[in-house]
């Protein structure tokens, strides 16, 4: 059974950056036999002298692997990682199940299953939330997308990554609820921004307001993940700008497609731009800040620092 095989341990690993190096490290710190591959042999070098073994293929990984994760930018290289030349698909064998755990767009999740299905590969769409501070310590939000009983067998693997490991209905879903997740995060922190440029250009201690308001209505975890960094001015990124932004243009093309409005999601959408615009591509999604700190001439930051 396929079962039994998963039970051995081999996973593959596509995708060793921000997010996929430290999820590697935990899947080789819970036992399993981790195969690696990234376009970056650099990458591909640390992770092999930390107990993954290297492949030079997504196709030499599918052939020393059960379940195959990805963690890649774009749907397009998830792709091409899995339907490419030496991709996954070439070196499978029937049974095998992908998960995906990348941020796409749910038209992409969809067309990939279908394909990988007509190889009889198993297909699975599980994108994160919490970052790369989650990443590292496995406890990421894993929301899941495809048949129930592939994410039976899968579930031992994801655990090594997450805490709270969801399916959210069938193909596909796993990365609408991203896209959800996504517009709670990002426009969480362009709220937060707007309080603190309005704060500080008021002479308010930003400190004393945010352990004053922390313990109310308006605390949350984006809150405490984000005002410690910008009071830092440490903007070295855990979700870059231009990731995110590639996730809410995905997030404007499914809401035109399905005719749902998003006024405040497409606003965003060009703050994200602006950012980008001005040279902020590669910086945190806390780096929001520096739009708001900018049309309103004002920096966020300690009293001593003023």
């Amino acid at each position: 059974m396929r079962w039994r095989k998963i039970m051995k341990k081999r996973v593959g690993f596509i995708g060793l950056g921000i997010m996929g190096m430290p999820m590697t490290r935990n899947l080789i710190k819970a036992g399993f036999q981790v195969t690696a591959f990234d376009l970056n042999q650099d990458a591909v070098n640390l992770i092999a002298s930390e107990g993954a073994t290297a492949a030079s293929s997504g196709k030499e990984v599918a052939q020393n692997s059960d379940v195959i994760i990805t963690m890649l930018p774009k749907g397009d290289h998830v792709r091409a990682a899995l339907f490419g030349v030496n991709g996954v698909i070439e070196g499978a064998e029937e049974g095998l199940i992908i998960v995906d755990m990348s941020s796409v767009s749910p038209v992409d999740s969809k067309q990939m299953a279908t394909h990988a299905a007509e190889k009889g590969v198993h297909f699975l769409d599980a994108p994160v939330s919490g970052g790369e501070p989650k990443a590292i310590d496995g406890t990421l939000a894993i929301m899941v997308g495809g048949e129930e009983a592939v994410f039976a067998q899968a579930k031992p693997v994801l655990e090594a990554m997450g805490t709270d490991i969801v399916l959210v209905g069938d193909a596909g879903c796993g990365t609408t609820a991203k896209l959800a997740n996504q517009i709670i995060v990002n426009l969480n922190i362009a709220a937060v921004s707007e309080a603190l440029v309005l704060a500080s250009k008021a002479g308010i201690d930003i400190e004393k307001m945010y352990q004053a308001i922390r313990g109310g209505l308006a605390g949350s975890t984006v809150m405490d993940a984000k005002i410690p960094m910008i009071l830092d001015r440490n903007f070295v990124a855990g979700g870059r700008i231009d990731i995110n932004m590639k996730d809410l243009t995905n997030v404007m093309n499914t809401a035109h497609e399905m005719h749902v409005p998003l006024p405040l999601s497409s606003q965003l959408l060009e703050i994200f731009h602006s950012l980008s615009a001005d040279g902020k591509q590669a910086i945190d999604h806390g780096g929001i800040v520096q739009h708001y700190e900018k049309l309103a001439n004002v920096i966020v930051q300690r009293k001593e620092d003023q």
